[in-house]
């Protein structure tokens, strides 16, 4: 009876040994496992990593060109170093009168847009939020953000016929004007209205594609909060002001933190199709820059540094947004 004992208590020793091995796994073996378990995980995800590694990122090696001489029948590695450190294209691009201009206009039509277009998407959200009617408020929010579907070329072609100022070509809104007695206007011929126009326009095409995103952030509030706030006695106002706009706050900061971020960078086909000789002194954005000397006057060293100075600059303001919003306590883009 000792001696089964024994050999029983030996096997059971062996046992836990066996198992005490199985567990204790080389890190080779675990990452095997591992592998084995996810493996078909990393595959697919090695077609996107591939396209942004051959599309993305295989491409910012032309970034060099910016400090190279203008030469792209080379390849950009093998052309020699521009004067100035480098920094030739950056210098005669500060002192280009059409560059200055550009930059301006670029800036202040930024800075309209996000005075007066910013807010226009949470505004038609809340209005959206507060209907009574669901499908009065579904059939207006399909209506709001099919612009977004549009392009610039058919926009700018539906703008040149309504605004048109003179017959017998004249545009329906000038048409109506004329009725009322206030005459023709102008709005793509004269510099003032035309960057009106253009921020209109830019507030239309994009605000209902937008309120989706403030919407969509709407319903994560919880309606107990309403429903608590109600029984306090409090209004409509008074819950989009307590409830619906600190529900929004991280939502806004965060496409706020975004717009920042393309103070200095514009569209090109929106100014491009909007824009006429009468109003170059202000249609003259940096993307439409890059274009006429880029491809138009073949100075690609130059367009590379005109457009590796707007995507520095557009870092510093998403780094430098993003940092403020967490000092205040807000919860940034990371």
């Amino acid at each position: 009876m000792e001696a089964k004992s024994s050999k029983s208590l030996t096997g059971l020793a062996g046992t836990e040994s066996g198992g005490t091995s199985q567990i204790r796994l080389t890190k080779g073996q675990k990452r095997l496992i591992y592998f084995k378990r996810h493996g078909i995980l990393y595959l697919m995800l090695l077609l996107p990593i591939s396209y942004f590694v051959i599309f993305r990122y295989a491409p910012m090696t032309n970034i060099l060109m910016a400090f190279k001489e203008n030469n792209f029948l080379k390849p950009v590695w093998e052309v020699p170093w521009a004067a100035h450190n480098g920094f030739d294209w950056f210098l005669k691009a500060f002192v280009n009168r059409d560059f200055l201009q550009a930059l301006r206009n670029t800036v202040t039509l930024n800075l309209l847009d996000l005075v007066l277009g910013f807010p226009a998407p949470i505004i038609l959200a809340l209005l959206l939020n507060e209907l009574a009617f669901k499908r009065f408020k579904r059939v207006t929010q399909t209506v709001a953000y099919m612009p977004h579907f549009l392009s610039w070329i058919i926009i700018s072609s539906m703008a040149l016929q309504l605004f048109a100022p003179n017959p017998p070509t004249q545009g329906l809104i000038n048409i109506v004007l004329g009725r009322l007695g206030l005459g023709p206007i102008h709005f793509l011929d004269q510099s003032a209205n035309w960057v009106l126009t253009y921020i209109f326009l830019g507030i239309w095409q994009s605000v209902g594609w937008n309120t989706i995103i403030y919407l969509a952030a709407i319903t994560s509030i919880s309606p107990e909060l309403y429903e608590a706030a109600s029984v306090d006695g409090a209004t409509r106002l008074r819950k989009i002001w307590h409830i619906t706009l600190p529900g929004l706050k991280p939502t806004i900061i965060i496409l706020l933190i975004m717009a920042l971020g393309r103070i200095v960078g514009s569209d090109f086909d929106r100014p491009y199709t909007l824009a006429n000789s009468m109003v170059k002194d202000v249609s003259n954005v940096l993307s439409v820059f890059v274009y006429n000397w880029g491809l138009k006057s073949n100075q690609f060293a130059l367009a590379t540094a005109v457009g590796l100075f707007q995507s520095i600059v557009g870092l510093i303001f998403v780094l430098g947004s993003n940092a403020i919003a967490e000092k205040m306590g807000e919860r940034g883009i990371w």
